[in-house]
C-alpha cells in the first residue's frame, strides 16, 4: 500500500473514529485497515492513534498529521480534476456543521439549494449544539455564532445576531412589560438547559455588566420548546434573535429591555485549507456566504 492509500486509510479511521467503520465506508477489510494504520505509525516513529476496547481518538501528532493528510489528499484531487479538465465542477463530499436550528432554518435550505446547482457534490451535515472539533470530525465548513478563538481555521463574517428577552403579547399584557432586567428575577420564565445556556442572564445598564438570576417555571433542552411556550403565554424567554425573527415578525413575539442588551454576536463561516481548499469547498463558502449576507434576520 503506498502512501496515498495509507493516508486514505487513516483519514478514514480518524473520521469514523473506528476501524471496522473505516473499513465498511473504503470496502477493505478490518485487518487490512489495523495493518496499514500500523504500518504507517511503524514508519513515521509515533503514535497517532490512541485505541481502547470501545473506540479510536487521535493524538496530539495525530490531529497535526490528518490535517496535513486532508490537505495533501486535497491537493491531490484537485491536481486531477485540473488535469482532467474538472476543476470548475466541484464534485466528492462535503461536512457541514451548524448549531441546530441554525442549521434547521438557514443551512438545511442552503444545502438544498447548493446541491441542486452542483450534482456532482454530496453533504453531511452535522447540526448540533456544541463546538465541532474541525479537525477531530472530518468537518470542511462550520458556522460559528460569537467570537472566533484565534487558530489556524478562515473564517468570513456574514452578519450577527442579538441576544434578546421576549414574551407573547398576551403574556405582557397580563404581566406587564419589564422596564429594567431585575424585573426579571420574579417574573415567570422559561429557561433551556441546552449547551452554552447559563443560569444568570447578563445585560448591560450604562456599559456596567448587570446580571440577573432568575428562577424558571420550565425548564427545557431545547431553544424551540422555550419558543413554543413562550408564544403560548407562559413567560419570558432568552433566545437568539434570528430564533424568533419569524415570531416577532408575526406578532405572536414582543422582545423586550432591548437597550440593556449585550453587543451583538458575530456569525462566520469557517473552513480550513485556505485557497488550497478544494473546489467543492471554496464553492460552498462563497455560495454560503453570499446567502447569509443577504438575509435580513442575520443583520443584528
Amino acid at each position: 500500500m503506498d502512501r496515498f492509500q495509507e493516508m486514505q486509510v487513516f483519514a478514514a479511521v480518524a473520521q469514523e473514529q473506528g476501524f471496522s467503520a473505516a473499513a465498511r465506508r473504503l470496502g477493505m477489510s478490518a485487518a487490512s485497515v489495523t495493518r496499514a494504520v500500523a504500518a504507517l505509525e511503524k514508519r513515521i516513529g509515533t503514535l497517532l492513534l490512541t485505541r481502547t476496547t470501545r473506540s479510536v481518538h487521535l493524538s496530539e501528532a495525530g490531529q497535526r498529521y490528518l490535517e496535513d493528510c486532508r490537505r495533501i489528499l486535497s491537493e491531490v484531487q484537485e491536481a486531477e480534476d485540473s488535469a482532467a479538465g474538472s476543476h470548475a465542477h466541484p464534485r466528492g463530499q462535503l461536512t457541514i456543521t451548524a448549531p441546530v436550528l441554525f442549521g434547521e432554518l438557514f443551512i438545511t435550505p442552503l444545502m438544498v439549494d447548493y446541491l441542486t446547482q452542483f450534482p456532482e457534490v454530496s453533504i453531511n451535515g452535522l447540526l448540533v449544539d456544541r463546538v465541532v472539533s474541525m479537525v477531530e470530525e472530518g468537518i470542511d465548513v462550520a458556522v460559528r455564532i460569537g467570537e472566533l478563538p484565534d487558530s489556524n481555521q478562515h473564517g468570513i463574517y456574514v452578519g450577527e445576531v442579538r441576544r434578546v428577552v421576549c414574551g407573547s403579547p398576551g403574556f405582557l399584557a397580563v404581566h406587564g412589560r419589564p422596564r429594567h432586567p431585575q424585573d426579571l428575577a420574579q417574573a415567570p420564565v422559561i429557561a433551556t438547559s441546552s449547551i452554552g445556556q447559563l443560569r444568570t442572564w447578563p445585560f448591560l445598564e450604562a456599559g456596567e455588566p448587570l446580571s440577573v438570576r432568575p428562577e424558571p417555571r420550565l425548564v427545557v433542552t431545547a431553544n424551540q420548546a422555550a419558543i413554543t411556550a413562550a408564544c403560548l403565554g407562559l413567560g419570558f424567554t432568552r433566545v437568539l434573535s434570528y430564533q424568533v425573527a419569524s415570531k416577532v415578525a408575526a406578532g405572536e413575539l414582543e422582545i423586550i429591555l432591548a437597550d440593556f442588551e449585550l453587543p451583538p454576536l458575530p456569525i462566520h463561516v469557517v473552513y480550513q485549507g485556505g485557497r488550497k481548499a478544494a473546489a467543492r469547498i471554496r464553492s460552498f463558502v462563497d455560495f454560503a456566504v453570499k446567502v447569509l449576507r443577504e438575509h435580513p434576520d442575520l443583520q443584528g
